[in-house]
């Protein structure tokens, strides 16, 4: 199977290289200046829902432009983050489960509805943990906002947020394929093989009337943990993504988009886990050896997310713009996994799940000069029901639960900026939110809550030139609560929302006509009634609001273009998050580091594009050492990584040679849950890629 997969995309490449090299001519400059060689600090964003420039805007943002997302290599939502300051991406070994870290802030482990940072995608929400993942194809640009982003985002944007935006289809006639195929640098299975395709076209139906894009995607990678009682792989991946867009403008003043998007991840033979020595321990057996499992069940997990969304734009006047942005998101997540990895029955499990939210935003906004303004109204409902069950030759671990949340959130927001004098503005906003909830237990116990919370806003900006603006804000961010499905305890069946206040001032500068673009901020977060996993007794935790803590640090960006064609990026994070307050029965962790919180992270990058074709990229990515518990007794220590790309670009076609970890560096986290399990690190892989655009 694996060799005809070889073959098939071999015969691809071969297809595309040949085909392509009949138009292919080499870039001129004209063609080279397209792609990429650009003015600094010339990109538009909407992370304030108002178009603005992007060193206009008073937070911390980190911008990917299409071409930034294709150098990079980027193909996942977690790739995204390794080029963000103090962001990170960390997945608890279920299937697009990815918990995101901002500014040392996390969501706890069993807080499945709820995230710290959230994501958009063409302005609809993705507020959970569950299905945290986009297909990265034919996208216009990637927003990552860093700080509370409540004020116009709302529940779960404690920390940050990440927007994706999709590319519109214009009048002009385009097109994209990609191809690619390469190998894992190391795999216990023996199995190596990776391999990809994308497809992009979009163009007119109706000349400035009808448009229409369409996008796919595939990957496959084999597993590279060996089954040493099957002789199989374990956790091998394939994902497909597919997109749809058809945009409709009647009149100059009305814009309607309808987007259609499926993605579907698979993985054959269970995560990218293991027992760690206290897992073994409790299980009496031997701590196995490196990416080695010994699971006698027929492992599998699948997710499947399919969107549906419309966005409507009509300038009401030549200043004022109302948007209407309705949305139905689902997710299903269903596995057969073995958190024993044995061939006894002790620990199997099995979960189906499904997450739908539908969600409405209706905002009317105004930019004139002095004065720029936005007023709101968000409502979405939450549909979760989730059945779990423990089947073990242990009759005590024996478990079986059904539960369903559901809920409905209203929300009403506004936000204006006003020019005191042509360098001084002032920004102010708020929102009021209410999140009411309901939990289902085995279809006879039901629980209600509801918490509500006022997010207020207000910034500063100065611009000492046109090219050197400083800004300062003080914002409050919040989580809300929810429910421990399992607690018996009437105290533990819900705990509060998570808040906390930021203040931050930063500076975003341009230098020696526009070359250089340097951005800076620094950070201080207090955080109140944080979320933590409490030990209640020496056997059980639940969620509380048991903790205190600080956070805060600094960040850097900087790209400058050295040349017409090197240009030299960098962004580095530095987090002190620690537990001001936090003590239960097992112990008193005050001053402790907070968990999933690395004390920092870099990117590095060079990249030269030649007019005459030629194109090389390098990017060194860092993080610090991170603790994995409450009681910094687990952790994952510090790494490195490099990334590369070289290659030759033509007019209409491309190709390269790719490596990501080129050094195949490992960096498990071991002693993750409490010391039971190690979660493996990807190995480097290498390969081909081609591409033809027309």
């Amino acid at each position: 199977m694996k060799k005809r997969k070889t073959r098939r995309f071999v015969v691809a490449i071969s297809t595309i290289m040949i085909v392509s090299g009949l138009f292919a001519t080499p870039a001129t400059a004209t063609e080279s200046k397209k792609r990429g060689d650009v003015e600094l600090g010339n990109i538009t964003v909407t992370a304030q829902k108002q178009e603005e420039n992007v060193q206009d805007v008073s937070n911390s943002i980190t911008v990917m432009d299409e071409l930034d997302i294709e150098d990079r290599n980027i193909k996942s939502v977690m790739e995204i983050v390794d080029h963000v300051p103090n962001m990170m991406a960390f997945n608890d070994g279920m299937l697009t489960y990815n918990r995101i870290s901002t500014r040392g802030i996390a969501a706890p482990i069993y807080a499945n509805h709820t995230t710290s940072t959230g994501m958009y995608v063409d302005g609809v929400p993705m507020l959970g943990p569950v299905g945290y993942e986009e297909g990265i194809i034919d996208i216009e640009r990637i927003e990552v906002l860093r700080g509370p982003q409540g004020t116009l985002y709302g529940k779960n944007m404690e920390s940050g947020a990440i927007n994706i935006i999709t590319k519109q289809p214009t009048n002009q006639l385009h097109g994209k394929v990609t191809a690619e195929v390469g190998q894992l640098l190391s795999s216990e299975s023996g199995d190596r093989l990776t391999d990809g395709a994308s497809i992009s076209l979009s163009g007119p139906i109706l000349d400035d009337k009808l448009f229409f894009n369409l996008a796919g995607l595939y990957k496959h990678k084999d597993g590279f943990i060996e089954n040493t009682f099957t002789g199989k792989s374990g956790y091998e991946q394939d994902r497909w993504s597919g997109r749809a867009k058809l945009r409709w403008k009647p009149t100059d003043k009305l814009d309607i988009s309808l987007l259609l998007a499926y993605l579907s991840h698979e993985t054959d033979g269970g995560t990218n886990m293991n027992l760690a020595d206290a897992g073994a321990a409790m299980f009496r057996l031997e701590t196995p050896l490196y990416r080695q499992v010994s699971s006698g069940l027929d492992e599998w997990q699948k997710m499947k997310i399919d969107t549906q969304s419309m966005n409507i734009s009509y300038d009401v006047t030549d200043t004022i713009s109302l948007t209407s942005i309705t949305a139905r998101r689902k997710a299903n997540y269903d596995c057969v996994l073995d958190f024993d990895f044995s061939p006894m029955q002790m620990m199997d499990g099995y979960q189906e799940n499904t997450h739908e939210k539908i969600s409405q935003e209706l905002r009317l906004d105004s930019s004139s000069g002095k004065f720029d303004w936005l007023i709101g109204l968000y409502y979405d409902t939450d549909d979760d029901p989730t059945r779990t069950q423990v089947k073990s030759m242990m009759p005590t671990m024996n478990s079986l639960s059904d539960v369903r949340l559901t809920g409905d959130a209203y929300a009403v927001f506004g936000q204006l900026g006003y020019a005191l004098t042509d360098q001084l503005k002032i920004i102010g906003g708020m929102r009021y939110e209410k999140q009411e909830m309901e939990l289902e237990r085995n279809s006879s116990n039901r629980l209600e809550d509801s918490w509500e919370k006022v997010s207020p806003k207000l910034a500063l900006e100065y611009s000492f030139t046109p090219d050197i603006m400083t800004y300062a804000n003080i914002t409050q961010g919040y989580r809300p609560g929810g429910f421990n499905h399992l607690a018996t305890d009437p105290q533990y069946y819900s705990y509060d929302e998570e808040t906390l206040w930021s203040y931050e001032i930063g500076i975003k500068s341009l230098a020696l006509n526009k070359r250089i673009m340097l951005n800076g901020s620094l950070f201080f977060m207090d955080i109140s009634d944080m979320q933590v996993s409490e030990s209640i007794d020496p056997f059980r935790a639940w969620n509380t609001n048991a903790a205190e803590a600080t956070s805060k640090g600094v960040e850097l960006e900087i790209t400058a273009k050295v040349t017409e064609g090197l240009t030299l990026t960098g962004g580095f994070g530095y987090t002190d998050s620690e537990f001001d307050t936090f003590s239960d029965v097992k112990g008193d962790y005050k001053g402790n580091k907070v968990p999933y919180a690395p004390e920092y992270n870099f990117s590095i990058g060079a990249q030269y594009r030649h007019a005459g074709g030629f194109y090389a990229r390098a990017d060194l990515i860092g993080y610090g050492k991170m603790f994995l518990d409450k009681t910094n007794e687990y952790s994952r220590g510090s790494y490195r990584i490099v990334n590369a790309k070289i290659g030759y670009e033509t007019e209409h076609f491309d190709i390269y040679l790719y490596g990501k970890n080129i050094f195949d560096e490992e960096y498990d986290s071991v002693g993750y849950f409490g010391g039971f399990y190690t979660l493996y690190s990807d190995p480097g892989e290498a390969g081909l890629q081609v591409a033809y655009r027309f």
